[in-house]
């Protein structure tokens, strides 16, 4: 029988022969032809693309979407400044009601059509219509017009941070009308329409993307680039380590603590870490039984090993969260209202009537992501003290996606567990993605409403741009109501981190576009 580690060995192999065969290139490690240091390798723990249309697009797929496609601003959380992207300026009426953004000339979609004020006003009215994805960061927006060929005016329905909105790595991304006229059937086939510094060379669904160099792109390709990007669906936390250490990738992410740890003395490899407003969220079904009842979904969060998780999982690499919204994010909670208490657990399920546990809990997280494992495990130990039997299934996230959507309740998870990171860097981007309502149908994954904690999340997005203590005020008010309804079981705050290589230069990732990564600023030393 083949060991682990060789036939881990030659997948990789396999992998690696195939990529180098397709894009006419080696990896990252191999420094003998100097044409092969421009290309970009790396090694991501999940597919890379889950939906091609940019309107639509709301999830892992941002890593590489950002590289196609630009937004008129870019937002630097660090400055709390932003940067012309496709807008050269901006201003806004006294009220905040009005903002006039003047477009960049000179620029061209990946096809060479030109880029106006006119697809800038199409991009933005068909993510707004859509009502899918992100649509919602627009709720704020009256009316998308065209002045003339430079000059796009857009006007609110009340004040709202629109620089922040037009930033948003979601469904804010310009393209080309002509392009995107054939609909979202053209996107999914895997095309792309935007004026990135990359465009799409090929892709593999669910496994492979690899981009090229928009020769004409308008920032232009001066100083030190890479020519080419690939970007891998490599599931198996051995072989992204095996990779990262031997050159092969110049890039990799959610590495087991303990490996992380370990490349830290590797002198090849940097384990790159930043702040990060990403949280990690436990799901509860909330229309299944016994999870639709409030006492029994309290009980488990009791049931929870917050200590453990972040002593024994993170091991430093994540701290206890305090509410929905990380505590890094203004308007969090001060203090988390559940401790690990097996007593109060036992007490609780007994009111709700199961005072034995007795029935069963599937749990599913991402397969290739062990921090998410173990931290399963540990759960499924102190529920089973409860007398609760559990199931941990590991899925490739489009699978559990399609499972989490089902329509039929009984055919989803009972906790699932995913990351969090926000569109627009609001408090907004937890509470109307997660927990609104009307979002119920894209990212609410505990199938969760009530109307009073709409209301206050409604009322509190009006306030963002206008009164911000105010907002954080209802935000919290919201994130009690959640907490107290235990519609979510909230896992870790967390931080940024990527394993590159050590001569991989100007690396970085701002907290405001989580897993998002400009491959057009990094470049080989």
């Amino acid at each position: 029988m083949i060991s682990f580690k060789k036939k881990a060995a030659l997948v990789l192999a396999v992998v690696l022969l195939v990529s180098a065969f397709a894009t006419g290139c080696g990896g990252a490690g191999d420094q003998g032809d100097a044409k092969k240091n421009e290309v970009l390798y790396m090694a991501n723990y999940c597919p890379p693309v889950i939906d091609w249309d940019p309107s639509i697009c709301f999830s892992v797929e941002s890593l590489v979407m950002a590289n196609f496609y630009e937004t008129l601003l870019r937002y630097d959380s660090e400055t709390d400044t932003f940067t012309p992207v496709l807008a050269t300026e901006y201003s806004k009426s006294d009220d905040g009601l009005v903002w006039t953004f003047k477009i960049r000339e000179g620029v061209t979609f990946h096809d060479g059509t030109a880029m106006d004020a006119n697809a800038v006003a199409y991009s933005l009215e068909r993510s707004k219509n859509m009502n899918k994805g992100a649509s919602f960061i627009w709720d704020p927006v009256d009316t998308i017009k065209a002045t003339d060929d430079s000059t796009v005016e857009i006007s609110l329905k009340y004040a709202a941070p629109l620089d922040l909105i037009v930033s948003c790595a979601y469904s804010a991304y310009i393209m080309n009308p002509e392009q995107a006229d054939q609909g979202t059937d053209w996107f999914q086939a895997g095309n792309e329409c935007g004026t990135g510094p990359y465009m799409l060379q090929s892709q593999v669904p669910s496994d492979e993307v690899i981009m090229t160099k928009f020769d004409t792109y308008w920032g232009g390709w001066e100083g030190k680039h890479f020519d080419k990007v690939i970007v891998k669906n490599i599931g198996e936390n051995a072989s992204r380590r095996q990779m990262i250490e031997s050159g092969e990738a110049d890039i990799t992410n959610s590495l087991m603590v303990e490996d992380l740890k370990a490349l830290q003395n590797n002198p090849d490899v940097t384990v790159y870490q930043s702040s990060s407003f990403a949280n990690t969220v436990g799901f509860f079904n909330t229309q299944s039984k016994p999870f639709d009842n409030k006492l029994v979904r309290q009980a488990l969060n009791y049931a929870f090993p917050y200590e453990d998780i972040i002593t024994y999982v993170s091991q430093g690499y994540a701290t206890r969260p305090t509410g929905p919204v990380p505590t890094a994010m203004w308007g969090s909670l001060k203090e988390p209202m559940y401790n690990h208490d097996l007593d109060k657990a036992k007490a609780l399920l007994a009111e709700a009537g199961y005072p034995n546990g007795g029935f069963d809990m599937k749990i599913t997280y991402i397969s290739g992501v062990e921090d998410r494992k173990k931290t399963a495990e540990l759960y499924k130990s102190e529920l089973e003290k409860l007398g609760i039997n559990v199931e941990i299934i590991g899925m490739p996230w489009d699978q559990m996606w399609e499972k989490a959507k089902s329509t039929n309740p009984e055919d989803r998870q009972d906790w699932l567990s995913i990351a969090w990171w926000p569109d627009v860097v609001t408090p907004a981007s937890w509470f109307k993605a997660l927990y609104m309502t009307e979002e119920s149908i894209v990212f609410n994954l505990g199938y969760y409403s009530n109307p009073e904690l709409d209301r206050i999340i409604k009322e509190a997005d009006v306030y963002c741009a206008t009164d911000r203590d105010k907002a954080a005020e209802l935000y919290q008010e919201a994130g009690r109501i959640v907490s107290e309804d235990a519609v979510s079981t909230f896992v870790t705050d967390g931080k940024s981190i990527y394993t590159i290589r050590k001569n991989l230069k100007n690396f970085g990732e701002d907290p405001a576009y989580p897993y998002v990564l400009f491959f057009y600023d990094f470049y080989r030393e």
